[in-house]
């Protein structure tokens, strides 16, 4: 006779005071998982998982952590009946469990291949996880008890994959019901469920994609606007456009500036459209469209009336592309697939000079659902690593990463990177080493072009099939010369058939030689889009921050070694270079929103003064104009710009800083954030600041409202509030009115809602008037016009914890910015789709 399992579990509630179910077995469906936040007497996750008719649980302290390095306390309790796993509600104080609760997280699970749920009785588990919260991989392990602990207590932490994230993003961005939408209070105080889908959304912030997807949103919504503004390759309607290509690097680039896709085994292919036909173009420009029949009459049927793709034409082998396969696919009309990353024009408009990410949002809604044989390319932004980890582990070629603000150039730049999985590249092949075992061959030379003609680069005897070596062995026959092609060592060419430099071959290997020769060579196909004369060695070079993340500014410094920061020794030229650098984590939330500046044409320690209007200072069309209403009726320009040269024009002009309205050029009136400054009392420490802004969060997410902190480069913390542009200026200036002076009447001694310095003393003025029509707040990554040349900073919840110091990084520390900026703690900083709601 078994033992019931939900025995422990019914005879610790009574049914007749709790709305909890009661305790009975259900053949469930075997795979899914729950998460719910219980606040009982102590706020805690409980996880549960559906195994064997029951729900396995565990209470999590302090929530699940997407950081493989944070490991949280799992306490086993009883096992749940899975009818639990539609509860949400209260349980009545004094019955057990007492408190509030929340389906926070739903969905479906299941153990790694080779596991099962049995590994829980051995104390160990590992499984994947597809929730609206918590995804990918992850582990439970038990913990040997100590000393007279009677509670099994386990570990529950994230196995590193692209779902990784920051140590705390889970429970600080996940603040309302996966079920109902509601908070907390609203469980709390039973008010009904959000129908609507804007309110439904209230509380949930987005992360940086993980697997695939579109671009992650710039702060206000919307597609990050950055044009560096290069001359485009002229563009000729049915023509061919000059490709452009990547550099080989030693490393995936880091930061939310890059997006990465991955890179296809294929042909590369330009593919033009006009007059309802189809172009296939190779990167070297030859006309291959009768090869690529199928794909070309497949693009022909785009809603455009002329168009340039780019993009990879792949076939595919065991679910992976392979160029094996591509290659019979194209001498016996197989099955193939053009996967389209870019978009040069569309109905005579000319894309190239737009942001990468802005074309690729212009290409994604032209070729979907069109016909299966084009498919749109999916990229990630940031998380580039675990992108690269997986294609490598999944044999794919390897990692393509692509600067999301960077226009389109025909040429080999540095805004485009590829990181591959082995080392393969192009050889010209240079002779061959007859076979005494059949009439094809045993090897193929193979050179690369130097400085001084072509170099021997070693062989390739392996990865032909029967058939192909013999074709191939034909073609060498037709070229073949009695002049060596290159100089070589004798041994390694003793017998050999030399050949024009006429035919590229592809080649994987493990290693070269000191003296370049290949090591565990591997052919894998001729490249026939590729001419032998361009043919080099290709040496990753290593990925430095200091030297990609400068896009090109076409804005001339003067005076660039005049110091801006006497302190510090800060000039204007290196002001100017530390806007260009960071323009592209910046502009995401400075860019296309009216702001104001501190200018400082002395330097800080001399005259400054603040300016919003244009006053006829700024020449050229770099440095944008709005014209808005005011309070009067009469109408003034505001100033507004949108890519890295428009920062290094307002430089050039003397500004240190620059500050924000809360809304953007297209959405005057609908405000996509609050601020709320902490501005302390002088005599008050930092510490005391890091306190009352995690208090404020709090306050914030008890009505449902996700929040980011962010040091101002002064003395204080800003809380920034993203929100959907919906209510207008009045209503969310009301809102942080009255938000403002709650948190002062509720603590006096702490908090105060009015400007005034003589009422600061001991105190923080929260500054809550930076969210009404034409206030400005200072923006992520603006330089400070303070001593030191501090700037202002985003920063997670927890890392906030540690700061010491409000001014911790300055205009010299870019590059560790730009790191920061793709880390994991900092992964949708400042992104959310939330709501006001009612206060």
């Amino acid at each position: 006779m078994t033992s019931d399992p939900l025995a422990k579990y019914n005879a610790k509630r009574d049914f007749a005071k709790t709305a909890e179910p009661a305790g009975t077995l259900d053949p469930g469906h075997g795979n899914r998982f729950i998460v719910q936040k219980h606040d009982a007497s102590r706020l805690h996750w409980d996880f549960r998982l559906e195994v064997d008719g029951v729900l396995k649980s565990w209470a999590v302290t302090r929530g699940p952590s997407i950081d493989p390095d944070q490991k949280r306390l799992a306490v086993h309790t009883e096992d749940h009946p899975l009818s639990y796993a539609d509860f949400e509600g209260t349980i009545p104080q004094g019955e057990y469990g007492g408190g509030t609760v929340m389906l926070w997280d739903s969905g479906t699970w299941a153990p790694i291949a080779g596991k099962s749920a049995k590994d829980i009785e051995q104390g160990h588990l590992h499984f994947v996880l597809e929730g609206e919260r918590m995804k990918g991989e992850w582990m439970l392990i038990r913990l040997k008890p100590r000393g007279k602990e009677k509670g099994e207590n386990w570990l529950l932490g994230k196995v590193g994959d692209a779902e990784a994230g920051g140590t705390d993003t889970l429970v600080e961005t996940g603040l309302t019901s996966v079920a109902t939408g509601r908070t907390m209070a609203e469980i709390a105080e039973a008010k009904p469920s959000k129908s609507s889908p804007a309110k439904r959304g209230r509380g949930t912030a987005r992360a940086a994609s993980g697997g695939g997807g579109r671009p992650k949103r710039g702060a206000r919504g919307e597609a990050p606007s950055v044009s560096l503004r290069s001359p485009p390759p002229p563009l000729r309607e049915g023509g061919f456009v000059e490709p452009q290509l990547c550099t080989l690097v030693d490393a995936v680039p880091s930061g939310n500036q890059w997006l990465h896709e991955v890179k296809y085994d294929g042909y590369r292919a330009l593919i033009a459209v006009a007059k309802g036909k189809a172009t296939v173009f190779t990167r070297s420009g030859l006309d291959w469209t009768d090869k690529f029949q199928a794909i070309a009459d497949a693009v022909a049927k785009l809603p455009a009336k002329t168009a340039v793709l780019d993009g990879e034409i792949v076939a595919f082998k065991d679910g992976k592309p392979d160029f094996s396969t591509l290659k019979n696919a194209i001498s016996s009309g197989g099955e193939m697939t053009f996967f389209a990353f870019d978009l040069l024009q569309l109905d005579g408009e000319d894309l190239t000079g737009l942001p990468n990410s802005a074309r690729k949002d212009r290409l994604a809604p032209l070729i979907d659902g069109t016909d299966a044989r084009v498919q749109y390319s999916e990229h990630i932004i940031g998380q580039g690593e675990q992108l690269f980890e997986t294609m490598c582990r999944e044999g794919y070629e390897g990692v393509v990463s692509k600067r999301a603000d960077a226009p389109y150039r025909g040429k080999r730049t540095q805004a485009w990177l590829k990181i591959k999985c082995t080392q393969r590249q192009e050889f010209v092949i240079v002779g061959w080493t007859a076979s005494a075992k059949s009439r094809g061959f045993a090897s193929l030379l193979l050179g690369l072009n130097g400085s001084n003609g072509l170099i021997y680069a070693g062989k390739v005897g392996t990865g032909f099939s029967t058939d192909f070596m013999m074709e191939l062995s034909d073609r060498l026959k037709k070229i073949e010369r009695k002049t060596p092609t290159v100089e070589a060592p004798r041994a390694a060419v003793r017998g050999a058939h030399w050949v024009k430099p006429e035919l590229v071959a592809e080649v994987a290997y493990a290693e070269t030689t000191p003296d370049g020769v290949l090591r565990h060579s591997s052919f894998l196909g001729l490249r026939e889009d590729k001419a032998a004369s361009d043919v080099v060695a290709e040496t990753p070079v290593a990925v430095d921050a200091a030297d990609i993340h400068i896009p090109e500014i076409h804005i001339k410094v003067s005076n660039r070694d005049r110091v801006i920061f006497p302190e510090s020794n800060v000039t204007k030229g290196e002001l100017a270079d530390y806007y260009a650098q960071m323009s592209a984590i910046m502009l995401p939330f400075a860019g296309n929103r009216p702001i104001s500046l501190v200018r400082c044409p002395q330097g800080r320690a001399k005259t400054c003064f603040f300016q919003k209007h244009d006053a006829g200072s700024f020449k050229g069309d770099h440095v944008h104009k709005v014209p808005i209403k005011e309070k009067d009726g009469s109408s003034e320009d505001y100033l507004y710009v949108d890519d890295a040269d428009g920062l290094v024009a307002c430089v050039q002009m003397g500004t240190i800083e620059f500050h924000g309205w809360g809304s953007s050029v297209g959405s005057l009136e609908q405000p996509d954030r609050m601020v709320f400054d902490l501005d302390p009392d002088e005599e008050l420490g930092f510490d005391v600041v890091k306190k009352a802004a995690a208090d404020l969060k709090e306050h914030l997410a008890e009505l449902g409202l996700v929040s980011f902190a962010m040091l101002s480069g002064g003395k204080g913390v800003h809380v920034v509030v993203p929100l959907t542009p919906q209510a207008e200026w009045p209503a969310v200036k009301d809102f942080a009115d009255r938000f403002a002076r709650a948190l002062g009447e509720a603590e006096p001694d702490r908090f105060l809602a009015t400007m005034s310095k003589a009422k600061r003393k001991g105190r923080i003025f929260i500054d809550w008037l930076r969210n009404q029509r034409g206030a400005t707040a200072v923006l992520p990554y603006v330089a400070r016009a303070r001593a030191g040349a501090p700037v202002a900073a985003p920063v997670s919840w927890t890392e906030l914890r540690d700061i010491d110091t409000a001014a911790r990084w300055s205009v010299r520390d870019a590059a560790e910015l730009i790191a920061r900026a793709g880390s994991r703690d900092l992964a949708g900083w400042g992104v959310a789709d939330q709501v006001l709601p009612d206060l």
